[in-house]
């Protein structure tokens, strides 16, 4: 397993799918940087007038739902996970287990630029605990800690029982 420990080391939306298994219109996450395996990384996401949620999350002002940006912070340590395990393309997926401490400070807005650090507090096993802050510029918006799980991928193709059987 290579782990990579430059702090210049960039992972782009390419690699990021490799990492995740989110896909547009659900994928919050274009880019990562600042990695430190299994520390800490920075995620980032540009927001568009396009983006699906903002037809409805509200039309006269468009706001992105606070649980989306903690989905964002969530999916920037999945893929920090998963790259600090090397763990692309394996099977396993990272699985939300409790979201903690959420906090919305200030709307994100069309155009805005999220800028997502997060940090892990804590691994036991296969069982990660993070703090993750989402910025635009350098005004805070939301903050969070949360926990999540790597797991083995559970579609199967055969309605959802692991071995096959019913």
């Amino acid at each position: 397993m290579k782990v990579e420990t430059d702090l210049t080391a960039e992972l782009g939306i390419d690699q990021i799918k490799r990492l995740l298994p989110h896909r547009a219109p659900f994928l919050f996450l274009e880019r990562l940087t600042d990695i430190v395996p299994s520390e800490s990384a920075v995620g980032h996401k540009t927001l568009s007038c396009n983006d699906p949620f903002f037809q409805g999350h509200f039309p006269d002002y468009p706001v992105m739902p606070g649980v989306l940006i903690v989905e964002a912070l969530a999916q920037t340590a999945g893929a920090l996970v998963m790259h600090s395990a090397g763990l692309a393309e394996s099977g396993r997926l990272v699985y939300f287990m409790s979201i903690d401490k959420a906090r919305f400070r200030r709307p994100v807005r069309p155009g805005d630029s999220l800028r997502m650090p997060v940090r892990a507090l804590q691994r036991r096993g296969l069982v990660w605990r993070f703090s993750g802050q989402a910025f635009v510029g350098e005004i805070l918006c939301a903050d969070a800690e949360y926990t999540a799980m790597i797991a083995e991928d559970q579609r199967t193709g055969d309605g959802g029982t692991s071995d096959g059987n019913r």
